[in-house]
């Protein structure tokens, strides 16, 4: 998993990298075929903003986050994140394949 992590108006410290890194490995918990995540983190006068692009096999994932502290809002888009990617994984599963053997055990 790549992980690229920039800022807008912002210089992007090791502490807050770390931090990213560590809150982003919840989300290559769930899903092992996270191929890379771009995170974009901006400040607009008293709002932080963070933005996320996750790159899966064959779908793009975006979240982004507002709030009054950057820890806060990049709490608040891991778990935005972590809720697309179990939604997406859970698409993933093939219905279709359970219905045919209802069927034929039925």
């Amino acid at each position: 998993m790549n992980l690229k992590v920039s800022g807008h108006h912002l210089e992007v410290t090791p502490a807050i990298h770390s931090y990213i890194a560590e809150k982003m490995a919840r989300i290559s918990r769930h899903f092992d075929q996270v191929m890379s995540i771009d995170i974009i983190l901006s400040v607009n006068k008293l709002d932080h903003k963070v933005e996320v692009k996750v790159h899966l096999s064959g779908k793009d994932l975006y979240c982004e986050s507002i709030e009054a502290d950057m820890y806060a809002a990049i709490d608040v888009l891991v778990d935005k994140l972590d809720r697309v990617v179990l939604k997406h994984k859970e698409r993933l599963v093939d219905h279709h394949n359970q219905e045919s053997i209802r069927l034929v055990q039925g």
